[in-house]
């Protein structure tokens, strides 16, 4: 039996009858990814630390100029070049572009095998840090103005999984969904710009590198990988190879991607609901405990 959902998916990427299409999404790539290499890595102190603005960056920030539609206005000039067609091209296609990256990522995991295995807690135990989004998020989101949206927007940094994990049990109608599908497209948007630019402030922290690129591994492909190229610029002179830089962050981010998911039901949720009960009345802007409902 077919799965239609999977089918939809895929289907702007077919070829037939759409060649123009597809040859501008690529020309458009291609452009955009010369465009960001002329301009190469640049860095800069800022305090303490330095930042590295690296060409994933400029890529990001090239690609939504581009956009015919940035941030929901609709640029007619881009219309005839980059239109709705190009969009819905390029966005299954960003899946498939970041697979090689994957497999190279993995390749990097068996150098450092014993260096993982002995950090083996850590990873795991680093998932804890979805309480503390939530300490810090959620009465933010309440001063704000959000109501039961703060649930969904706050349980975590809301990727795929969070994303399901919240339609399946509120539905993406209801305030939660809304919610975290608006911490999901902010991410999406902004989230590879600002962990660029956090991953090359980072050793300003004093903290350990390792330390550091495993937290580089939140869940996102993209996002860890802008943090970590710039977290081990940053960090060359620290002893740390680059390599191990790199391996650690992708290990910690396929183990988000399953244990992050277990944490959101079993631990994110549960003391999100209750703390929003106890901090709605009282930051909240006439937000009552029980509005919405579950």
């Amino acid at each position: 039996m077919t799965n239609d959902t999977t089918s939809d998916r895929w289907a702007p990427i077919r070829t037939a009858g759409r060649l123009s299409a597809h040859l501008r999404t690529h020309l458009t790539v291609l452009l955009i990814v010369v465009v960001a290499e002329l301009i190469g890595t640049i860095t800069f102190p800022l305090g303490p630390g330095q930042v590295v603005l690296l060409p994933l960056l400029y890529a990001v920030v090239l690609g939504l100029g581009v956009s015919y539609s940035v941030l929901g206005s609709v640029i007619e000039p881009l219309r005839s070049v980059v239109d709705e067609d190009v969009s819905r091209i390029a966005s299954p296609l960003l899946v498939i572009a970041l697979m090689p990256l994957g497999v190279k990522y993995g390749t990097l995991v068996a150098p450092s095998f014993y260096d993982l295995v002995a950090a083996g807690p850590a990873f795991v135990l680093q998932e804890f840090g979805n309480l503390g989004t939530i300490l810090i998020a959620l009465p933010l989101a309440l001063l704000l103005g959000l109501k039961r949206e703060s649930i969904g927007a706050a349980v975590s940094i809301a990727r795929e999984p969070t994303l399901g994990v919240i339609t399946d049990k509120y539905g993406i109608e209801s305030p939660e969904g809304r919610g975290v599908l608006g911490t999901y497209m902010t991410g999406t948007v902004l989230g590879t710009v600002f962990f660029g630019l956090l991953g090359g402030f980072a050793p300003a922290t004093g903290l350990h590198p390792l330390a550091l690129s495993m937290a580089c591994g939140m869940g996102s492909a993209s996002m860890m990988t802008a943090c970590s190229t710039s977290l081990a610029a940053a960090a060359g002179g620290a002893g740390v190879a680059e390599e191990q830089i790199l391996s650690f962050a992708a290990t910690s981010n396929l183990l988000t991607g399953i244990t992050g998911l277990y944490m959101v039901i079993l631990v994110g949720l549960p003391v999100i609901t209750r703390l929003y009960a106890v901090l709605a009345p009282v930051l909240g802007r006439g937000t009552a405990a029980t509005d919405g409902g579950e």
